[in-house]
């Protein structure tokens, strides 16, 4: 096979889109965004459960093309949109608990909501435990298990000690193993 016939590795190609969408080519933004959306999405339902998935995705890529100028390269693009999406997401999350405070206690939602419905799918029955630990528990759990990020980076990110998210970790998986027993 020829140089020329090889496939480019995504991130030469998603360099390539990048320097592209921020000349205005919204094809290349496009192309940034369809190879991206589906791991967007994945992370706002575990951090946001599925109520506004959509719109924090829209959110995430809007805010993007906005901060696309601000992209340096010393990541790869993948990397630096992660981060710009949990950063969003987090504060989604924040702006939701404010609103929920407001309206409702949080133990008094948790005591209303229905059970999640029994299933032999293992990856809903995942989801629906994650969806039911509470908020800061379940931000350490997908940031920690599910995403990579060490205790240190949680707790900057979070505004939070390191030993904070080790116990909120703890206590996320003590309450997806009851879930998920019974």
């Amino acid at each position: 096979m020829t140089a020329a016939a090889m496939p480019v590795p995504a991130v030469a190609a998603d360099a390539d889109d990048v320097t592209r969408a921020v000349a205005g080519d919204a094809e290349a933004f496009e192309r940034l965004y369809r190879g991206h959306v589906a791991r967007v999405t994945s992370l706002a339902r575990w951090m946001l459960g599925s109520d506004d998935v959509d719109d924090a995705v829209q959110d995430v890529f809007i805010r993007a093309w906005q901060k696309l100028g601000t992209f340096q390269g010393q990541a790869a693009f993948g990397t630096w949109l992660h981060r710009l999406a949990v950063n969003l997401l987090l504060r989604r999350r924040e702006r939701r608990a404010v609103h929920a405070d407001r309206h409702q206690p949080a133990d008094l939602v948790l005591e209303t909501h229905a059970a999640p419905p029994v299933t032999p799918d293992l990856r809903v029955a995942i989801e629906g435990a994650v969806a039911t630990l509470p908020d800061r528990a379940r931000e350490v759990f997908v940031l920690h298990d599910m995403e990579g990020y060490k205790h240190e980076e949680i707790a900057a990110m979070l505004g939070i000690d390191a030993g904070t998210s080790r116990s909120q970790l703890h206590r996320a998986r003590l309450a997806l193993r009851d879930r998920l027993r019974s």
